[in-house]
């Protein structure tokens, strides 16, 4: 299941993003989406688990937490987040 994860520090390292989804399972790919000049944070990235229920895990116990002071959002990517939730 691959997994949206937006609102994030722009000093997260892409370590920080793994350790945090891997208490929940296992994690196959993780990266932090960064500019093309510069390679700058852009907020969000992508997580991939492949057990389904560990990843449902994930939503649920990351959605709105508290990361390195930011409440990230975490969706399935499938299907991404909408409204206030989102950051829009």
């Amino acid at each position: 299941m691959n997994l949206f994860v937006g609102n994030l520090p722009f000093d997260l390292t892409p370590d920080d993003l793994r350790e945090a989804f891997e208490r929940y399972g296992t994690v196959t790919s993780y990266r932090i989406i960064t500019e093309r000049h510069g390679g700058a944070s852009r907020g969000f990235g992508f997580v991939e688990m492949p057990n389904e229920q560990e990843a449902k895990a994930a939503i649920a116990g990351l959605h709105g937490r508290n990361l390195k002071g930011k409440a990230i959002v975490v969706a399935d990517a499938a299907r991404p987040p909408r409204g206030a939730d989102a950051g829009e």
